[in-house]
């Protein structure tokens, strides 16, 4: 199996312009919605089972920050505090164009900070900086 992406977004129209972005690019790669930090982090401590067609625990999460029950930022940080979790690539995708919001993120790690609606052309730099998605880390384990 495949590595997937988990999308974080609770703006049912916004998780929709990210998801055309995203089929855009056709990166081949499933995609599975959490739509609060909440729901984000059951899925990524597996206390709540991924869909069946998102394939493997995400290799990469696109976080929005302005979120209901856990905002992105705490979200975030539980990722970058937990040991397995740690290593997991995050773009915060959100609407926040705030220098604090920008700034609290680089400091709880984020790989990059975008606005949304993401242009197919943002993803791609993006995803360029990271690295090749379509090759997970060799110990990668679904």
């Amino acid at each position: 199996m495949q590595p997937s992406i988990l999308l974080v977004d609770d703006d049912p129209i916004g998780a929709e312009l990210t998801m055309a972005a995203l089929a855009e690019l056709q990166l081949g790669l499933p995609v599975q919605l959490a739509v609060d930090g909440e729901e984000a982090l059951d899925l990524l401590m597996r206390r709540k089972p991924m869909d069946p067609g998102a394939g493997c625990p995400p290799y990469l999460v696109l976080l929005d920050l302005k979120m209901p029950k856990i905002d992105g930022h705490e979200v975030l940080r539980q990722i970058r505090e937990n040991d397995q979790l740690r290593s997991l690539r995050v773009i915060v995708l959100t609407s926040s164009d705030q220098k604090s919001d920008m700034e609290r993120s680089r400091e709880l790690g984020t790989d990059a900070y975008l606005l949304k609606p993401p242009s197919i052309f943002d993803l791609i730099d993006e995803f360029r900086k990271l690295g090749p998605l379509f090759q997970p880390p060799t110990r990668f384990t679904c």
